[in-house]
């Protein structure tokens, strides 16, 4: 049990929890994106990037909307894996010199961010719907389906441009 949070002993307390975590995620990739925008150097990639800041934020009041639906104060909870994988990004970022390499790595790092987000969103459909929340099920796959075209469309940049470019 975290030093804040209470014990998860319902498989509701884990639905909560699992929410808590990933809005905390969310609001840290919220303020990480807006360095990311001005760090990319392929118009592509910003562009990306800008819709998903755009996306993201929605995705926050997404999650206020699930909270306030499930009877829930809205709050977040430490998320160490997310605080992990956007710190690993800053390092990397931070030593890369080529802008063509830093395009390739932001690319990585992101993808490494969508793939956490894609879990989270798909174990909180999974509780949702065990606990008869279809409701919430059904608010939270808009969600998964937006991180999903997000990581694809990641790819395709990565792959048709960023990776070649940086060679």
């Amino acid at each position: 049990m975290g030093l804040f949070s209470k014990p998860i002993k319902t498989l509701d307390d884990l639905f909560v929890h699992t929410l808590q975590d990933i809005y905390y995620a969310e609001q840290q990739i919220t303020k990480n994106l807006p360095t990311m925008i001005e760090k990319a150097s392929d118009p592509q990639l910003k562009s990306a990037f800008q819709q998903h800041l755009s996306e993201t934020e929605n995705q926050v009041r997404r999650l206020e909307q699930v909270f306030q639906m499930h009877g829930q104060p809205v709050k977040g909870v430490t998320c160490v894996a997310m605080d992990g994988i956007l710190s690993e990004a800053k390092e990397i970022i931070s030593d890369c010199d080529d802008t063509q390499v830093l395009d390739a790595a932001m690319v990585s790092a992101a993808q490494a961010v969508e793939h956490y987000e894609i879990t989270r969103y798909g174990t909180l459909i999974a509780l949702a719907k065990e606990l008869g929340r279809a409701d919430c099920a059904s608010v939270l796959q808009q969600t998964l389906e937006e991180e999903k075209a997000t990581d694809a469309k990641l790819t395709q940049i990565a792959e048709s441009r960023v990776n070649k470019q940086a060679i």
